[in-house]
């Protein structure tokens, strides 16, 4: 009964103290169990962390913006002191109102807003451990440095921007590690299998897609993002577990729209960072490898807003695990690479607080000069209103998505312009509905980054493409102009997507024009449906409408199974996704071909198949797989790259391989069973890279173009040794825009004009077909921007774009450029849609 007592008093006195001990505030060791770096943190637990935190410091708040597609959280903490966090609406809102994103006066209340952004590349992990370090150190009571610092500065802090590829890295690595880590680097345990973890569910790199917005974690975090509109950004990565540490200021070649101020700053910071790396010791680099050109970057997308954008690299990533031996023969920990990484943060939050009043009045500079003194020899860029509303309609949306400002022009007028279509400058006309876009708006530097013809680049050793201009990434015509045009703020993305329901209420047959990706989503929509539909391989006109060759025909004698449900099918599909239908009375037209005819084609219901795994490039595959999910809303069977032959090919009737490199896949006995396949009626896509494993293969015509440029010559055999990254960059192109001639008879090329805008990513090159169909070529003079090596352009020109080789009952399509690169090349994506429902039928 004594002892039972004493337990009881003991559990009441553990009560009684309960409220003390759980209020108090606990480092990340403390609260995980365990030193930060002994082995990894999972997402739900630095969830918990970070949460704790917020629940119990006054000087930082959490919330929730946003889900994984694998259903985690996305959550951002803003740390501030007291004072701060009572006003903070008030610094945010006149933030924006610096921005020129909010109407009123600014207050006397501003703040720098520095945004630390952690672990967007799953497999490079240490950040978010740092982050949670960083977190800790900022709200200490006992740190009276960063006391200060929160006087002047609010710090909004990403713990970790990918949770999903995160977890799939550090749960492979908890399986396959012992009881102790091994740093021999040859161990399994830093040979991540395929796909690894740097990517999201889908396998997009997420740290390419900040301005693309394609993904959904990019879409939430942006959405965020501009209600702070934060004066520093920095981006935490991991590099070669080789390599030292890499901070600002960055390598050129700069965009030329990032100010002297912006350059100045990153100097600045990366100099703070010196002296704590200098004490320690610590190998660093700076102003090499990471430029400030593309515009998708962690880094490039924030400055393009007027932030300092900052790639922080640590030496590390997947290979590293918990510790391994580098090539200098020291171990590099965990625990090694998340302290450079706090440390570097906690001095980035330290000299932007130090110098906060100039980093607000730069930042606010930045849009008013966008607005009163613009950048750049262009001043407005031209969409012109008779293109494809859909592809209008989804710019517009785009540049919602980048609160770009636009309007018509409001009336009518001659002058000098760029022509996009032709790559010359000439007399253009320019009509009062016509999309204007002025760079005299607060975000008129970002507009430029992206309608610039061919910006310039001042150094050809760039980190990644070098075109991604819109009316080339859309798919329409206009103009870049000189002179100003002030748009008329007249429109939005919902004026160039009314449809309407025509014709006869119970047709013969229903008639769609084919000239956009949201046709074919249609089209997949009723096809899921089980509705069956024929395209047209003429052009024709019925009841006084033209339709042009590859409009769809939907007769409802191929669809009496469905019954009374097939027109509201048809009709509820068409009305969801806002296109024009015509109800035809009859099937008989007054030019062209009736819907009888044998040059009416029947679609054939694709069962498509998609090659995934080792020996794909998974981010080509990732976007394929999110296309067909995410996009198109179109189911695809994603067989395993190891067994795909052993799957039934006969339940297929079209076959996807994504780039990559297949020798250990497509071995003789494969090739021959995958070209009985299409011989017996299958349909082969083939997309960049993968088309290389073709080459001199029984049955496929492919064949390397090959010209007398590529010939190495003694000049070139002789060129000194610092000099050969360069002479290898002079035969490569690292993503340009090329006029592409499209033979619009061919059911690959239905929708589109002649002239179409591809990315060339790569100077390898193919020559044209003998016996097949030449579908899409490149010809002299094709050329329009973006870098390529003098000696990579004689053999781009005159080589196969897109071709397709008939082959016994089945069809070949060798796409050696690829429309869904990155998911942003809008106008490639039919070119792809062509070749799952219309070649081949």
């Amino acid at each position: 009964m004594k002892n039972l007592l004493r337990i009881s008093i003991s559990f009441l006195a553990i009560l009684v103290a309960a409220p003390s001990l759980f209020a108090q505030l606990l480092s990340p060791d403390e609260f995980l169990g365990y030193e930060l770096g002994e082995r990894w943190t999972p997402h739900h637990r630095v969830v918990s962390y970070v949460q704790h935190v917020a629940d119990h410091s006054n000087l930082a708040t959490i919330e929730q913006y946003g889900t994984t597609y694998e259903h985690r959280e996305l959550v951002y903490l803003v740390i501030t002191s007291e004072e701060n966090h009572t006003n903070l609406e008030e610094i945010r809102i006149n933030n924006l109102r610096l921005a020129g994103l909010e109407s009123g006066d600014v207050t006397g209340n501003t703040k720098a807003v520095v945004w630390l952004s952690y672990n967007i590349h799953g497999n490079e992990t240490s950040s978010s451990e740092a982050a949670m370090k960083t977190l800790y150190e900022l709200v200490n009571p006992d740190n009276t440095e960063s006391k200060q610092w929160l006087q002047e500065a609010v710090v909004v802090l990403d713990p970790m921007m990918n949770p999903d590829g995160r977890d799939r890295y550090v749960n492979w690595f908890n399986g396959v590690v012992g009881a102790t880590m091994d740093p021999n680097p040859e161990a399994r345990e830093h040979n991540e299998p395929w796909p690894g973890g740097r990517s999201n569910h889908y396998l997009f790199d997420l740290n390419r897609d900040w301005a693309w917005q394609t993904q959904q974690e990019s879409q939430y975090r942006i959405a965020v993002y501009q209600k702070w509109m934060p004066h520093v950004h920095v981006d935490f990565h991991e590099m070669g577990y080789n390599s030292p540490y890499y901070f600002a200021p960055a390598a050129e070649p700069f965009h030329d729209v990032i100010t002297d101020w912006q350059r100045e700053f990153q100097t600045q910071i990366g100099l703070n960072h010196t002296r704590y790396f200098d004490e320690e010791g610590w190998l660093y680099y700076t102003r090499e490898v990471f430029d400030l050109f593309y515009p998708s970057y962690g880094d490039t997308w924030p400055t393009y807003n007027g932030a300092i954008g900052m790639t922080y690299e640590k030496g590390g990533g997947g290979r590293a695990g918990l510790g391994v031996i580098n090539a200098e023969g020291d171990t590099l920990t965990l625990k090694d690479r998340l302290t450079h990484h706090h440390i570097a943060g906690m001095s980035t939050v330290e000299v932007t607080a130090n110098n906060a009043e100039r980093v607000v009045n730069e930042f606010a500079a930045f849009h008013d000069n966008a607005i009163n003194n613009p950048a750049g020899r262009y001043k407005t860029f031209v969409v012109k209103a008779d293109n494809n509303p859909d592809k209008i309609s989804h710019l517009l949306t785009f540049l919602d998505s980048q609160n770009i400002e636009y309007g018509t022009a409001g009336s009518s007028r001659n002058t000098n312009g760029y022509n996009y279509k032709t790559g010359a400058t000439e007399r253009v006309s320019i009509n009062e509905n016509d999309v204007v876009i002025n760079v005299r708006q607060s975000q008129g530097q970002l507009a430029r980054v992206f309608f610039e013809p061919d910006p310039i680049l001042s150094d050809s050793l760039t980190y990644d493409i070098t075109t991604w201009e819109a009316h080339y990434r859309f798919g329409l015509d206009g103009y870049a102009l000189e002179s100003d045009i002030s748009p008329v703020k007249n429109i939005t993305p919902d004026n160039f997507r009314v449809a309407e329901f025509s014709g006869a209420l119970k047709p013969y047959g229903y008639v769609m024009e084919w000239k956009s990706l949201d046709d074919a989503r249609f089209l997949a929509d009723i096809t899921k449906q089980g509705v069956k539909s024929r395209f047209s391989t003429v052009d024709f006109e019925i009841d006084g409408r033209r339709y042009d060759r590859g409009s769809l025909i939907i007769v409802r004698d191929n669809n009496r199974q469905l019954g009374d449900s097939f027109d509201d099918i048809v009709r509820s599909s068409a009305e969801a996704h806002q296109r024009d239908l015509y109800g035809a009375a009859t099937g008989f037209v007054t030019s062209g071909s009736d819907f009888g005819s044998n040059r009416v084609s029947f679609i054939e219901k694709p069962d498509v198949a998609l090659v995934i795994g080792e020996g794909t490039s998974s981010l080509s595959a990732g976007e394929i797989w999110h296309f067909f999910d995410q996009q198109l809303n179109y189911p695809v069977t994603l067989l395993n790259s190891t067994n795909f032959t052993r799957a039934d090919l006969s339940n297929y009737n079209k076959l996807i391989l994504p780039s990559g490199s297949y020798n250990q896949i497509l071995t003789d006995s494969n090739m021959e069973e995958l070209s009985s396949w299409v011989r017996g009626g299958g349909v082969l896509i083939i997309i960049g890279s993968a088309n290389q494993n073709f080459l001199s293969r029984d049955g496929f015509q492919l064949s390397r173009k090959i010209t007398t440029s590529q010939e190495p010559t003694n000049e070139d055999l002789l060129r000194p040794y610092d000099e050969r990254t360069r002479n290898f960059v002079s035969r490569s192109t690292s993503g340009s825009a090329y006029q592409v001639t499209l033979d619009t008879t061919h059911p690959l090329a239905y929708g589109y004009d002649e002239e179409y805008f591809t990315l060339k990513l790569s100077a390898d090159s193919y020559s044209y077909l003998e016996s097949g169909f030449n579908v899409g070529s490149i010809r002299e003079d094709a050329y329009r921007s973006g870098f390529v090596g003098s000696d990579a352009k004689p053999v781009i020109e005159n080589s196969l774009s897109y071709g397709v080789q008939p082959y016994g009952s089945g069809q070949v399509v060798y796409m050696i450029d690829n429309p869904l690169f990155r998911g942003f090349w809008e106008n490639g994506k039919l070119l792809f849609v062509n070749a799952v429902f219309l070649v081949g039928n």
